[in-house]
């Protein structure tokens, strides 16, 4: 191959050569819209909310089919982030979605089941035990109100968990 075709190979680049540009840029778009999140969505999957008259409200319909949901807000220095679960015991659980001992990895919790995952330690937590054990892995308590077919958390109790955000 002379000096001529070689050049004429990195001039005009074949279909394959451009499939896997077009593949490249397809993956980074991909990426970032999944990494700063779409609409409602934040990075992690996240619903984004905000408070009203100093707290935040939920629907409890929302929570009826024992999934838990995700959510984040923003809160006076970072993003706080928490999910809310229907135990199988039909209490409504609020936690941050983060634990005193792993919220430095900044993973939070899956669910399988009745059960809440750590993403970082993979330690599995029954639903039923979310507000009631504390310390250690298990997801961090939040504090919340039912009232008026709503789930009611306040900022106040939110940025009280600014310190597993940061």
């Amino acid at each position: 191959m002379n000096r001529e075709e070689k050049k004429a190979l990195f001039e005009k680049p074949g279909k394959s050569k451009r499939l896997w540009g077009l593949a490249t840029v397809t993956l980074a778009i991909v990426g970032a819209l999944a990494f700063w999140g779409l609409g409602e969505m934040g990075a992690s999957g996240a619903t984004r909310v905000t408070a009203e008259q100093g707290a935040v409200r939920i629907p409890q319909s929302e929570l009826v089919d024992g999934q838990a949901r995700f959510y984040t807000i923003r809160g006076a220095d970072t993003d706080l982030r928490f999910f809310l679960v229907r135990s199988r015991d039909g209490v409504i659980r609020a936690a941050f979605d983060t634990c005193d001992v792993c919220y430095k990895e900044k993973k939070g919790y899956r669910q399988q089941g009745d059960a809440m995952v750590c993403n970082n330690c993979n330690q599995s937590f029954p639903t039923d035990m979310i507000n009631v054990a504390n310390g250690g892995c298990n997801p961090a308590p939040l504090q919340r109100e039912l009232r008026d077919g709503l789930v009611l958390i306040d900022m106040a109790a939110l940025e009280q968990g600014t310190g597993y955000f940061n």
